[in-house]
């Protein structure tokens, strides 16, 4: 289901995702209050909420949708401004599974291949991890029949625009289809031994879909235990947002939590965030580790990527470098992991079962980089024991 106020928005939204023929849009509206009306009568795998609307908003809609179908998974929508970003990191904490940044001139909308490829992503990975953890509403088989041509104007219409004959029920996606629909083969996981007397010295983290929440839970559990080392964050998200997922990690982790910029010195005890649209690569420098920020081609389509951030630190800490990959689409940090193990460093991976997506941490993890491969909620523990020293 889309929800935004704008006519031309919704539909927008709507052609970028029926262009896709594992996508069916079957409702829209145009505030919160038709959003939950809506959601009575059709039960949907996952709702595109903007945030800005008459009558009922997104964050007001929010947590009344999730209560409406628990397990629902919720997209919030926002231009690039510091409100909404702040606002859509408000959403996560309420119940939303991710944003997508919407581009800032409507022609944009489909015409910008990198928001239409994020949006399709996100939608269908969403929508794969409610099948898989049980949460996805039974939807009927088959192709449904056309929206009637008087209710195509009401904003509250079911979106149905293919009018070919229905084609046969399609098996339901399950976990083990996951990785070939994200681009990925599966192969068997081969853990490599931990380095002997490992002791980290600095803590890297990539992350991307679902990073966010993921990235809460892990900082938080941690807190005090990263005092004495410096940690480095790279995840997938555009300018203005990372300001404020910074101010998010400082209040989770009771630790200092900054954007990096070009030339601030390395510091034990700080967290320290790629900039939105910037690589971060630390350096070393005549008086220690510095932080140079640019902004060379993406990796991976992505900037800030991980690998780069990677490369430089196992530069610098080499056998005492610690490196966490956690949930996200496609294989970012894959070849950053590679420097890492060369140069005698650790690498360890979140599993499939508590990511959203398992391909960054997937790739990491079947290309035999990875030392350990755990729960979100046992990570924070064995990033404790090896920043300790312990066996």
């Amino acid at each position: 289901m889309v929800v935004d106020d704008s006519a031309v928005i919704r539909g927008l939204f709507i052609r970028v995702l029926e262009a896709d023929p594992e996508i069916r849009v079957v409702a829209s509206a145009a505030n919160g209050r038709i959003a939950l009306n809506q959601l009575k009568r059709q039960p949907v795998e996952v709702v595109v909420l903007d945030i800005e609307m008459p009558e009922m908003d997104g964050l007001t809609a929010l947590p009344e949708l999730v209560r409406a179908q628990p397990g629902l998974k919720v997209i919030m929508a926002s231009t690039l401004t510091r409100k909404n970003a702040a606002v859509s990191m408000e959403a996560l904490a309420k119940g939303a599974v991710d944003y997508i940044p919407k581009p800032s001139a409507t022609s944009e909308v489909y015409s910008n291949e990198g928001f239409s490829r994020e949006l399709l992503a996100k939608v269908k990975a969403h929508a794969d991890r409610g099948r898989r953890d049980g949460t996805a509403p039974a939807l009927g088989g088959g192709a449904a029949a056309p929206a009637a041509p008087a209710a195509a104007a009401s904003p509250t219409t079911a979106y149905r625009p293919r009018t070919e004959p229905a084609a046969p029920a399609a098996r339901p996606a399950t976990a083990a289809d996951l990785p070939q629909r994200l681009g990925l083969q599966r192969k068997p996981v081969v853990l490599r031994p931990f380095p002997p007397a490992f002791r980290a010295k600095a803590l890297a983290v990539g992350s991307s879909t679902g990073g966010p929440q993921a990235l809460f839970t892990l900082f938080g559990a941690l807190g005090p235990a990263l005092q004495r080392i410096p940690v480095f964050i790279t995840q997938h998200m555009p300018a203005t947002f990372t300001t404020i997922l910074a101010e998010h990690l400082a209040r989770a982790s009771g630790l200092p939590c900054v954007e990096a910029e070009d030339g601030m010195p390395v510091k034990a005890g700080r967290i320290h965030v790629a900039r939105g649209d910037w690589h971060m690569v630390p350096t070393e420098a005549a008086g220690g580790a510095v932080i140079r920020i640019n902004q060379d081609a993406p990796e991976n389509f992505c900037r800030p990527a991980v690998d780069p951030m990677l490369r430089g630190l196992a530069k610098i800490y080499g056998r005492n470098l610690l490196t966490v990959i956690l949930t996200g689409m496609g294989s970012d940090g894959q070849r950053g992991g590679e420097h890492v193990v060369q140069a005698g460093g650790v690498v360890m991976a979140q599993d499939e079962a508590s990511s959203v997506v398992w391909g960054m941490p997937g790739a990491a993890a079947q290309a035999g980089l990875c030392s350990a491969v755990l729960p979100l909620d046992r990570m924070a523990g064995e990033v404790r024991r090896l920043v300790d020293g312990g066996p």
